[in-house]
Parts: C-alpha cells; structure tokens; sequence
C-alpha cells in the first residue's frame, strides 16, 4: 500500500503526559496510583457522596457557561470572520415542524442509510460482515450486506522449520502494529469499506429526494482511502455524484468527537440550530496529515479544493432531555437539511437523534448482529471439525 497512517486509530482518547492528567482529574497521577489513596471494598455512602458532589459541581459550571456562550458567542456566529454562507442561529417553528412531518418524512421523502460491522477473530482466519440499512418511513428500502475473509499470505519456504517460523513472526508483528503489522490499516480499511458502502447505497440505492446518513459525509477514511489507493479513488468518484447528484442530504454524528461544538450546543434550545463551518479547514488538515503518494495527493487535494468548502458543519437540540448534536449538509440545503434531521430527532425526545438512523441500526442488527453471526460462525467450524481450540472464549477487557 502506498499510503500510510498518521492518525490513531483506536477509539480511546491518547495521553499527553502528566500535565494533562493532572489538568483533566486534578490531581497528580503520583497520587492517583498511590495505593493508600484507594478505598477499601464498597462504601457506597462515601462513593455516591463523592458522585453527588463531582456532578453538581460539573453541571453548575456547565449551566454558568451555557449562558455566557448563549449571551455572549451564539449572536456572534453570523459575522465572525470566516463565517460561512448561511451560518448563525436559527429556530425551527411549530408550523415547519408539522410541514417536515407530514410533507416529508411521513410521506416517504426521506430515506436514511445506516451500517454495522462485526468481525470474528481466530489464529488461521478473520471474518468481517458488514451489513448496510436503507430504511423510510414507508418501509425497508433494502439490506446489503458483504463478508471479507482474511488469511495470511500462504508462505511458500522449502524448508518446514522456516515455513513455521515465517508463520510465527508474521502473527506476532500482526498482534503489535509498531512493528510493522498490518492490523491497524486493516481495520482502518474495514471501517473504511463500511463508509463507503452507506455512502454509495444511499447515492445509487435509494429514491428519496432526502437522503440521511451518519457522521461525516467526508470522513478520513474516504478522504484518504484508509491507506488504500483504489478505495480512495471510488471514493472520491462516489462523494462527487453524492455532490452534484444528490445535494439535499444530511449526516448527523453519534460521536462525541467534536467537544468543543458540543459545548455549545448545550446552549441551544429545542428546535434550534446554528451553523458554524465548512469543512474546508478540515479538509486542509487531513490533507497535511497524511501520507500520500504523488498521485493519491493530487486526487485528494483536488476534490477537498472543489467541494470541501461546500459542505458545512452545524449543531442542532431536539430537547432538553438529549444531547445537542453535530450535522453536515450542503451549504445550499443547510437549513432545511437541519430541520429534517430536528424534526426526526423529536419524534424520540428522550434521543434527540433521528429515529430513521436508529431505525436503520436496529435493522442491520437484527439482520446481521454479532449473534447470528457467531452462531453461523461456529457452526461452520463445527461442520469443519475444528472443535473450539480456534475460540477465545473470552471478550477482551475494556
């Protein structure tokens, strides 16, 4: 592969030294491993005292701000420098709201896209299955679904003992990624697939004039092919028809990714929304970010040049009972493309996320959940004879 990762591609949040431990927890991570600081088995008295007294504290601060960033920030959207086309604040009324409902999304004219992936794990294979939702309120639009099989590379030694050992390095380098091993990208790549694959659905499958998704339209995985040239470029090819094609779309994140937009969504009331800016910046900083080769670069920088700054980033809050949320949609279509996903989110107040998204995962997961994965999964290994000496057994810790 030609191109290679700069980003981490775990989950978890990385850690910036002692400093920023001690800023997040204040106190010294001396302290924090200091056993004499642990308490003995479970007081729960002094430990739902202590969870009384953390979480008033962190929602007084966060009402204080709240109000300073709805005094002081949110009238300042629409004319700080940079602002793009249509950004500010703006309310969602009691009479568009019935209009959505009944004009839009009861009658059909918004189909959302939604996907899951689950991967089973042994010594001699991997198999992933992805399976994508379309789904509206007149019913399911389809399933698809795709499983990719991954073995090690045969190795062809004449030698026995060196066959065995070349097997024994190369699964090991594969269990340690900063060796050299490849699992990193590969799962980079398989979420990178998953993208792809909602994205073209919901561009070639679906029939709605609106067309919902999750996260970010143009997520670093397609941006930059997840390390793989070919996916880059059908990736790219894809987003564009989505683009020119399709430009009444909205993607909203489940993610808690961007915390400080987050931050002032808590600001926000039920039914409003602000739109704060495209992702050209965005598009600049996976572009310096990663490694790409001469070609994937000159792909890359000339799509992000011609559509990045077309797309733009917003928030919305469907109630005070859920938290606010992050959308991208097409600076053309912004402020209705928030009024479709606002409307959907209110119909699960306690949510305050799209029902047709939900809708569509509790579909890929009754269709291709990790239950009736495994039980498939071992019932082939059981028809293979190889017993359960491959299983684990065990779900890791987290």
């Amino acid at each position: 592969m030609a191109g290679h990762r700069r980003f981490d591609d775990d989950d978890d949040e990385e850690l910036t030294g002692d400093e920023d431990f001690r800023g997040s927890f204040r106190e010294d991570l001396e302290r924090t491993l200091n056993l004499e600081t642990w308490a003995e088995g479970l007081d729960l008295q002094v430990i739902m005292e202590r969870y009384r007294k953390e979480i008033g504290g962190a929602i007084q601060k966060e009402d204080q701000l709240r109000s300073i960033i709805r005094q002081e920030l949110l009238p300042r959207l629409q004319t700080r420098p940079g602002a793009p086309e249509g950004a500010g604040l703006y309310q969602l009324s009691p009479e568009q709201l019935a209009d959505i409902h009944s004009g839009l999304l009861f009658a059909g004219q918004v189909e959302a896209v939604n996907g899951i992936s689950v991967t089973h794990e042994t010594l001699p294979l991997d198999i992933t299955q992805l399976g994508i939702a379309a789904i509206g309120y007149g019913g399911t639009a389809g399933t698809f679904s795709q499983r990719l099989f991954r073995r090690e590379v045969t190795v062809d030694a004449p030698d026995p003992y060196q066959e065995a050992l070349s097997y024994i390095e190369m699964r090991q380098n594969r269990s340690h990624p900063g060796r050299g091993g490849p699992d990193s990208l590969s799962r980079l790549a398989r979420r990178g697939i998953r993208a792809y694959a909602e994205r073209a659905i919901l561009v070639e499958k679906l029939k709605a004039p609106w067309r919902m998704g999750q996260g970010n339209p143009f997520s670093r995985e397609l941006l930059t092919g997840s390390g793989y040239k070919s996916l880059l470029k059908v990736s790219l090819d894809m987003l564009q028809r989505l683009m020119n094609a399709h430009p009444r779309f909205v993607f909203v994140s489940a993610r808690m990714d961007d915390r400080g937009f987050l931050t002032m969504g808590h600001a926000l009331r039920p039914g409003e929304f602000v739109i704060l800016e495209s992702l050209k910046q965005e598009g600049k900083d996976i572009l310096d970010g990663w490694q790409y080769d001469l070609e994937e670069y000159g792909l890359a920088r000339d799509f992000i040049s011609a559509y990045s700054h077309k797309v733009v980033k917003g928030l919305f809050r469907a109630s005070d009972n859920a938290p606010p949320r992050v959308f991208y949609a097409h600076v053309d279509h912004a402020h209705m493309a928030a009024c479709v996903a606002i409307a959907d989110s209110m119909l699960r107040p306690e949510q305050g996320y799209p029902m047709l998204l939900d809708v569509a995962e509790a579909t890929c997961r009754s269709a291709f959940g990790v239950d009736g994965f495994e039980g498939l999964v071992q019932d082939a290994y059981a028809q293979a004879d190889a017993r359960l000496q491959y299983f684990n057994g065990r779900k890791p810790r987290r």
